[in-house]
């Protein structure tokens, strides 16, 4: 078994940058070294677990197996490293000036950002709040990474190295003007609802995907509807057309009161959003990042 002992703990660091980078020129600009020192401790940190550990292609330094298999302990080493360096006597939000960043869908934009940069300007004044949209970077490997401090979402595919946190559930409605037919049905029928001109949003994040798939195999032809890539302008499509779309509950609630529409049960089963905070459990025990994290959660949880 190797021991710390047995190798220069800086070879880590190279190999972190690597994986993350997949470029070795841009990790030596980035650690401050020459381009054959770090292609030097790669090669040593190569022969000592002998493997390749990153391959040559033309999209960068692809990682083999083995290395995706250590990535994520030697990051957590490195922070751990980090935290033992440097002990943090509590984060302290009146006087911080931390930048953070949350990742959320653009419904969560509109659902979490106002209230959240208004009670972070209350109790943080310093401090800045930003948000960048899932689905524009690799928010998973960007919580690892610590440039993204929480993700907000129904997100279910996620891996075990992210530590989450329920907020709430809420069901899909449909959504519509307030003067289209459906407005005025005590209850809408699967066949009214399949003869309905339909608005798709087309994302592709789970589980809204499994909402579309669920709306093809029930009859609804997805393939000749109007499709938008996101709910942003879909209240200002609702709103002067006689489309309707599945939205999550909360939104259809907030829309109706903004832009005069209305929402019902779907005549389908679809499946239950559960929201909740994403966090990596490297950052577990970041007293900045469990601010956070406690001000949203006392914010949304129900």
């Amino acid at each position: 078994m190797r021991e710390p002992a047995d190798i220069d703990l800086n070879l880590l660091v190279v190999f972190h940058e690597v994986f993350l980078e997949r470029h070795v020129s841009v990790v030596a600009r980035k650690l401050g070294l020459p381009q054959p020192t770090v292609s030097n401790a790669l090669g040593r940190l190569r022969k000592l677990l002998a493997d390749d550990l990153f391959v040559r292609t033309s999209a960068g330094m692809m990682p083999t197996p083995l290395a995706q298999q250590i990535a994520e302990p030697v990051a957590a080493c490195l922070q751990n490293a980090r935290l033992a360096l440097n002990p943090q006597t509590g984060f302290d939000p009146a006087t911080s000036t931390r930048h953070f960043t949350l990742a959320l869908t653009d419904v969560g934009e509109i659902h979490f950002m106002p209230r959240l940069v208004e009670l972070c300007a209350q109790a943080a004044p310093q401090a800045k709040l930003g948000s960048v949209r899932i689905g524009a970077i690799d928010w998973q490997r960007a919580l690892e990474t610590g440039e993204v401090d929480l993700a907000i979402g129904a997100f279910t595919d996620v891996p075990e190295s992210l530590f989450h946190r329920r907020l709430f559930t809420q069901p899909f409605v449909l959504l519509f003007g307030r003067d289209h037919a459906f407005a005025r049905k005590r209850k809408v029928t699967l066949e009214d609802y399949l003869k309905a001109r339909h608005l798709i949003v087309d994302m592709h994040e789970s589980p809204y995907d499994d909402v579309n798939d669920r709306l093809r195999k029930a009859g609804v032809d997805t393939a000749h509807a109007c499709r938008v890539p996101h709910f942003t302008s879909v209240p200002y499509l609702l709103a002067s057309s006689d489309m309707v779309v599945v939205a999550p509950e909360k939104l259809a609630r907030s829309a109706a009161a903004h832009f005069d529409l209305a929402y019902t049960a779907p005549p389908l089963r679809l499946p239950t959003l559960k929201t909740s905070i994403f966090w990596h459990r490297r950052y577990n025990a970041d007293s900045a990042n469990q601010w956070l994290r406690n001000l949203a959660a006392q914010s949304f949880a129900e």
